[in-house]
């Protein structure tokens, strides 16, 4: 088969025996790191103090990575850490010649999704804040972190689709160093790029519409977080038909591990465009025109 492309990139930058660098690890801290600043970007626009800022963000990076790791280790691999608990909390696994340094092997999007869902919570009750008003301009944040995410797994050479004769199929040809999964032997969907493409396209698209808006108008809570939850998850849950399965219990499942964690989102997503445009019309049913001559006619 020709016209496809050779991935032969390996997960680390640079490797000195005691410390090493891997491309999962610096887009991850790119992410945070470009999300401080659009973060502050909003909170000045609002006239929010930056201290309010720097009390959220290490929320968002506990809640992110507490709830990623537990995500993976619960929903995906849990066969294997049932046997290792202590590998759950440090980045070491035990091998026949002691224990080695491997990293966090593992980390699951949708349990970072429910990992910022409650560390916001929590901080919303701390700081008295609106926890709808909190979760709007973070998802803001969270889509442009998904991006990079996702070109770190096509970094890791993990999580790819089926094999295909598309021109753009990719071959990974050196084998990551994880458990899972394994590596093609011919052409196969790079999902990573399409969820990295679809992911940036999400977060252009709300920032769009939070800088858009007239500031003494703001949109009403939960339209940019319901927005976020139904487009995010929906295109977690179609792109997941082209990827191979991730774990062994997948197989024979009419939707896998993924789509099953996607669709309480989708729908948690529904649930607040709806609520929100029902209290809008409720909202406008209350407002009298009286630019006519029909007093009683109400603006809808």
């Amino acid at each position: 088969m020709t016209g496809f492309i050779t991935w032969n990139v390996g997960p680390e930058i640079f490797n000195l025996g005691c410390l090493s660098l891997r491309w999962y690890g610096l887009l991850f801290a790119t992410a945070f790191l470009l999300g401080y600043f659009l973060m502050k970007k909003i909170f000045r626009q609002e006239d929010v103090p930056v201290k309010v800022l720097d009390r959220l963000t290490w929320y968002m990076i506990f809640g992110t990575f507490i709830g990623a790791r537990l995500g993976h280790c619960l929903f995906y691999d849990w066969s294997y850490f049932q046997d290792h608990i202590l590998e759950i909390f440090i980045p070491v696994t035990q091998t026949e010649n002691g224990w080695e340094f491997t990293g966090f092997a593992g980390l699951a999007s949708h349990g970072a999704a429910i990992g910022i869902l409650a560390a916001l919570y929590i901080f919303s009750r701390v700081e008295r804040r609106s926890y709808l008003w909190i979760l709007d301009r973070a998802a803001i944040v969270v889509a442009l972190s998904c991006f990079f995410i996702r070109v770190g797994n096509l970094m890791n050479s993990e999580i790819f689709g089926y094999p295909t004769a598309l021109p753009w199929g990719f071959e990974f040809v050196r084998s990551p160093e994880w458990r899972f999964p394994p590596i093609s032997a011919q052409p196969c969907h790079p999902t990573q790029i399409y969820e990295a493409l679809a992911y940036l396209g999400v977060f252009v698209c709300l920032y769009k519409m939070y800088f858009s808006k007239n500031k003494e108008k703001p949109y009403p809570e939960g339209l940019l977080l319901g927005t976020f939850m139904v487009t995010m998850f929906s295109i977690r849950f179609l792109i997941e038909f082209l990827k191979i399965n991730q774990v062994a219990f997948e197989k024979g499942m009419a939707l896998n591990m993924g789509q099953l964690l996607s669709i309480p989102f989708i729908v948690c997503g529904i649930y607040l465009l709806v609520r929100r445009k029902k209290k809008s019309t409720v909202a406008n049913l209350h407002i009298i025109d009286y630019t006519n001559s029909h007093p009683l006619r109400v603006s809808r």
